[in-house]
């Protein structure tokens, strides 16, 4: 039985890393194809839970300092973020064309250029930008009560069809941040554990394109 709490333990100090001389807990590894984030096992035993004085909003804000950003995270329950294919089709016509698309030759690629007047040939660049453009979709999420703030605004590639003619490509993470949130982290068992409230790192997609 020590043999195994000592593995257990071995495995649980493995997930955290020095940063800046503080513990991070590794929650996910960082590249953007791993994003977004998978949901986080816990321990079911409401022991491993802060208790009402360990939640004490003012001393926990102090904690975490300059790393609290409203735009990503809350205490209390959020309004809905922006997360609908209709809201997302909506952003696609409004969003400004990039610059390599307002550079387009339309044509075959061997061929001669295809001349059209200026308004025909936004109206083509706009339908092309309309369905390849990756949007962001934000959701909020509800880490529980073991994070501080405990409520997330985490971002997902728009996939529900393909962003590419002839189709085959699909919206996906290239560029993710990351916040810093509060994680409540026990160690030992029984009457021997000790927690305490830990800086960790969440990454979150920031940006996507329609790639293979």
């Amino acid at each position: 039985m020590t043999a195994i709490r000592a593995l257990l333990l071995c495995s649980c100090l493995g997930l955290l890393r020095p940063v800046g001389g503080q513990p991070f807990l590794r929650l996910r590894p960082s590249p953007s194809d791993n994003l977004p984030v998978k949901d986080i096992v816990e321990h079911p035993d409401p022991e491993y839970d802060p208790k009402e004085h360990d939640l004490d909003e003012r001393t926990l804000r102090k904690k975490l300092g300059s790393h609290f950003d409203p735009g990503f995270m809350a205490v209390a329950v959020p309004g809905p973020a922006n997360a609908s294919g209709a809201e997302a089709a909506a952003g696609r016509a409004r969003a400004a064309l990039p610059a390599e698309l307002r550079r387009l030759e339309l044509g075959p690629p061997q061929g001669p250029r295809l001349r059209v007047g200026k308004k025909a040939r936004r109206k083509v660049l706009q339908w092309l930008w309309a369905y390849t453009y990756c949007p962001v979709l934000y959701t909020w999420k509800d880490l529980g009560v073991r994070f501080w703030p405990r409520y997330i605004k985490e971002g997902n590639c728009f996939a529900e069809k393909s962003c590419s003619l002839p189709e085959g490509m699909f919206c996906k993470p290239v560029k993710s941040v990351t916040k810093t949130f509060l994680r409540w982290h026990c160690q030992g068992w029984s009457s021997q554990k000790y927690c305490t409230w830990i800086p960790v790192q969440y990454p979150l997609i920031s940006e996507c394109k329609c790639s293979c």
